[in-house]
């Protein structure tokens, strides 16, 4: 029976596509989830992937032809027989050949899967694929290989790290056995579901160990960039080696919680973290000092060049491509922080006890930002082309700063999570980017977006769109100001914000009172219970 084979479903803003390339021909046998045929749309490529095992029979649509979301491109029908050809070919072969030439050709067969095996030391061999990318990422950065060609390693167990421009994506092993075959090294760029390895199950130990055992190679070995690598009495795997490097830390000082006392990523970040791996500064004189970088002398100019991080790279992309398509604009005001103060000081003890996790400021942004949101739909509106995208609902992303850059997962449905729901979301977020333990879902979609400078001291600045979405909030640092209050003048704890919008969408008035409902939600925190 046969199996038709699909576009996939467009997003709302692509509206069609066209056939980039078929990688398989008609005849042509296929395994399920096997690449087929790529599709290009305008802003991305489409990749379209068996269904099922069988033989290419049909192709319904040529290169370059243009097709819509869910068409039908080909058919797919029954596996081909073994030894692929030309499925004709074979069914004419099988009419004609006698029960002996069957046999023949099977132990033909065999022997030839056998001596295809044998290199991999024995047992199933499967495709080590990248993950399926989403279609706001094209591509990736092989970050680093965990395990090493013949390194036994359990099924899950971490094999290599995939980065792209918003998260480090895990690649597990399929089954116990051993990598047989690396295809993609370190830093090569890799597509969606594109071959990393070849893995053979039941082998490993075959070859000599890398690192755990006595087999190290040394700091300079030829192959010292791709394996595990003794620094003293430390083991360090390639990841951790490369942050280790990056931060200039003291490698006797970080613990290893990998097979044989083994460093890895997570212990290097775990004492970055800590603040407990750092080098202790070399006594003046002494033979250490000798080793150190001599300051520079008069006329030296020392520079550093590294690569830019592929979520860096996009991180500038995006801000430029806002600044570029969008009228933006921005609006400031201020708010009288006190009553927010006053009422995280009176329960911040009952909060902690009732919810497990401290009262912050963020929850009260959030809710004031979720109310402003549904009195004013311009602004928690998308452009997509020549429409304007209405959203019925409130995912408000916040903005987290981490090692490798700012990411923003986003808060789902705002309107009905109460302060604690949000504060102990903040919390895991931020833990998790930090970790690099996001999923691209939490960063996908948002339709406000709230950045916080004021933890790292900003008075006041100008928070730059986060495409699609048509405005952000910008928090700032809370100072103390001589404010007018009733004719006199008193201290009060004040905080700067700022609301940048798209004047294409938003009209200045509507941006001004948005802004303004926020304040005397905030000034007043009793409107948020009471709906006013």
């Amino acid at each position: 029976m046969a199996t038709d084979i699909k576009a996939p479903t467009f997003p709302e803003s692509v509206a069609e596509g066209s056939v980039a390339a078929w990688h398989k021909q008609p005849g042509d046998s296929v395994e399920r989830d096997e690449l087929i045929v790529e599709i290009e749309t305008d802003k991305v490529v489409l990749e379209v992937v068996a269904p099922e095992a069988g033989t290419l029979s049909e192709v319904l649509v040529e290169e370059g032809d243009t097709v819509e979301s869910e068409q039908v491109l080909g058919r797919l029908g029954e596996a081909a027989a073994k030894g692929g050809g030309d499925k004709k070919a074979d069914d004419q072969q099988a009419d004609e050949a006698p029960a002996e030439a069957k046999a023949e050709s099977k132990d033909e067969a065999k022997e030839k899967t056998q001596d295809e095996a044998k290199p991999a030391a024995g047992g199933k061999t499967h495709e080590v694929k990248a993950p399926s990318f989403p279609e706001s990422i094209q591509e990736g950065t092989v970050a680093s290989w965990n395990k090493q060609v013949g390194e036994a390693v359990k099924r899950d167990e971490l094999l290599a790290e995939i980065e792209t421009d918003k998260v480090v994506l895990e690649v597990v092993a399929p089954a116990d056995g051993a990598l047989a075959e690396i295809k993609a090294e370190e830093g090569s760029q890799v597509t969606s579901e594109q071959v990393l390895a070849t893995f053979t199950e039941g082998a490993g130990g075959e070859t000599e160990p890398t690192g755990d055992a006595g087999g190290e190679k040394a700091p300079g070995s030829a192959d010292d960039g791709a394996s595990d690598q003794r620094v003293g009495d430390k083991i360090l795997a390639p990841a951790a080696r490369k942050m280790v490097a990056e931060h200039d830390l003291d490698v006797s000082r970080i613990e290893g919680t990998g097979k044989g006392g083994r460093i890895l990523k997570e212990d290097v970040q775990k004492a970055l973290k800590e603040g407990t791996a750092k080098k202790a500064a070399k006594p003046a004189g002494g033979a250490q000092a000798a080793a150190a970088p001599a300051p520079a002398v008069e006329g030296e100019r020392p520079e550093k060049r590294v690569p830019m991080s592929r979520l860096r790279q996009t991180i500038a992309k995006r801000l430029v491509q806002a600044q570029q398509t969008a009228a933006m604009l921005t609006t400031y005001n201020e708010v009288d922080m006190g009553a927010v103060m006053d009422l995280r000081a009176q329960y911040k003890d009952t909060f902690l006890k009732a919810h497990d996790t401290k009262l912050g400021f963020m929850g009260f942004f959030v809710k004031a930002a979720s109310e402003a949101l549904k009195r004013f739909p311009d602004v928690n509106a998308s452009i997509d082309g020549t429409d304007i995208v209405y959203h019925g609902y409130q995912d408000i992303g916040v903005a987290v700063s981490t090692d490798r850059g700012l990411v923003v997962p986003v808060l789902r449905d705002t309107d009905s999570m109460k302060i604690a729901d949000v504060e102990k979301s903040i919390v895991d977020f931020g833990k998790r980017a930090r970790d690099g333990k996001l999923g691209i879902d939490e960063m996908q979609g948002g339709t406000f977006t709230i950045t916080n400078g004021g933890i790292f001291g900003s008075l006041m600045s100008t928070p730059i769109l986060n495409p699609p979405q048509t405005a952000i909030l910008g928090m700032h640092k809370i100072q103390e100001r001589p404010m007018a209050v009733n004719g006199k003048v008193e201290i009060r704890p004040m905080m700067y914000l700022a609301v940048s919008y798209d004047h294409r969408m938003i009209d200045g008035k509507d941006a001004v009172q948005f802004l303004v409902t926020i304040k005397e939600l905030l000034e007043d925190p009793a409107r948020l219970l009471l709906d006013i």
